[in-house]
């Protein structure tokens, strides 16, 4: 693949305040629920209209949609304003989820004189990671309100509460520091208060699953009037410390849940600006952006990719423009194409062995296309041919990779959406460092080069399609 060279300057510099965009997201973005409800306020300002799963839908040419399941999962989509039945949908798939350290359904215990908050680990973390620092909490809490209804409130408590100090150096062995291995029910419990200190009135209520001084919080943070009771929540820890670009040039950005948050922001700010700068008019597909929940542990859920709500979302689309004779489902899904986006790794400079040397992408080098013979990723050289097609209209650098042959290989939601919906996909996705850390990096040119390389796949996938000869 092709380096950084003189494009980086032009990325960097246009659309002009891309990157502090996507920093703010990311500050915004601390968990799926805040993910799909900053996303869901971008759409509605730029005039897309909300859909109910439960209601009947009218999609028409030319209009702006989307629906969301479960507050973590959120589909848009744009109908070209010249889509005939049988013509493709051209999805950009990515995920909301990031792997955290979960609190447990009864999140706080009593443990040598502290109250500390129970955890259980979402995905795989680099646990090591989360020790030492500054711990805040962030999710949805479930409020019966005075009238009696239950409402979801997000909640983000953005200061320091919660801690997992490490061991002394004095008090381990060499050994233990040679291996550091965490017990993840012993040793990965935060410390939220000293028992001398939990308040006698307490602000919250104890309820059979949470205790007063956790309600307290909640209630303090959520702003609850008299009368409204928490009734449930789902909490993660987050780090307190803000997403920032870094660097002596600024080519840096440091941030948790860069997997796979920015792909998320690409493909949302791709669907908005493809459609604002051309307004649908001469567009024959359907585009959709598609970001998923629980890509993190294996996607198998109501709202994972490897639900039905992709290709329930395909059916509905095809039945509210029209059915054209036999087959439109079916002729929609073979015109179709899933770009599915997740963040790859790049080139570390202390691990050079770790990658293939011939197939290392370098940060701020571009997205990168991923390839595995054993279908770990849904590329194929038809699609990969595309995807670089696309590169050379949008005029950005694309890399490739693949891992060494002696290692093993991730996965996304590429090959689950294209087995379960029948249609062609390609995996890629912008590289970085420390994938899986609660501090993560990633190039600044990058965000700008993913961005205007899935907004061109979105622009003009069907005309590149269809020079690919019935391929």
């Amino acid at each position: 693949g092709s380096g950084p060279g003189p494009m980086a300057e032009e990325a960097a510099a246009a659309p002009a305040g891309m990157v502090q965009d996507f920093v703010r997201f990311l500050n915004e973005a601390v968990s799926p629920f805040h993910a799909v409800r900053s996303a869901r306020r971008q759409l509605l300002d730029s005039g897309f209209i909300e859909l109910s799963e439960r209601e009947s839908w009218t999609v028409t040419p030319g209009g702006k949609y989307f629906y969301i399941r479960n507050f973590t999962t959120i589909i848009a989509f744009a109908v070209g304003a010249v889509f005939a039945p049988g013509n493709g949908i051209t999805v950009l798939g990515a995920h909301t989820d990031s792997p955290c350290l979960r609190l447990k359904p009864r999140p706080v215990v009593s443990k040598n004189g502290y109250l500390m908050l129970s955890t259980q680990p979402y995905g795989g973390g680099l646990w090591h990671t989360w020790f030492d620092r500054d711990l805040g909490l962030a999710g949805r809490v479930l409020v019966r309100t005075t009238s009696g209804l239950i409402e979801q409130r997000l909640v983000h408590v953005d200061r320091p509460i919660a801690r997992i100090p490490n061991l002394a150096i004095h008090l381990t062995s060499g050994e233990e520091r040679s291996s550091f291995k965490p017990n993840l029910q012993e040793h990965c419990q935060a410390v939220f208060i000293a028992q001398e200190n939990v308040p006698k009135d307490a602000a919250g209520s104890s309820t059979e699953l949470l205790h007063s001084f956790l309600v307290g919080v909640l209630r303090e943070e959520l702003g609850l009037a008299e009368g409204e009771q928490v009734v449930d929540c789902e909490l993660q820890l987050v780090d307190t410390q803000a997403s920032t670009i870094s660097g002596t040039r600024g080519e840096f950005v440091n941030s948790g849940r860069l997997d796979n948050l920015c792909s998320s922001f690409q493909c949302l700010r791709a669907i908005i600006d493809s459609v604002n700068e051309d307004g649908l008019a001469a567009e024959p597909n359907v585009r959709m952006v598609a970001l998923f929940d629980h890509e993190e542990v294996g996607s198998q859920s109501a709202q994972g990719a490897a639900s039905s709500i992709l290709l329930e979302g395909f059916n509905r689309i095809v039945s509210s423009l029209g059915v054209d004779g036999e087959g439109t489902l079916e002729r929609t899904k073979a015109r179709s194409m899933i770009f599915s986006v997740d963040m790859a790794h790049a080139l570390h400079p202390n691990y050079r062995g770790k990658h293939d040397a011939s197939l290392a992408p370098k940060i701020n080098g571009g997205l990168v296309v991923k390839h595995n013979a054993n279908q770990r990723y849904a590329t194929n050289a038809i699609t990969a041919t595309i995807f670089r097609e696309l590169a050379a209209l949008a005029s950005v650098p694309v890399q490739e990779f693949a891992v060494r042959s002696d290692a093993g290989c991730g996965s996304t939601i590429g090959p689950i959406t294209s087995a379960l919906a029948g249609v062609r996909a390609v995996d890629v996705g912008s590289p970085q460092w420390s994938m899986h850390s609660i501090r993560e990096v990633m190039g600044s040119d990058d965000v700008v080069h993913g961005y205007r390389h899935l907004k061109a796949a979105l622009q003009h996938f069907a005309a590149v399609d269809a020079r690919m000869a019935g391929c």
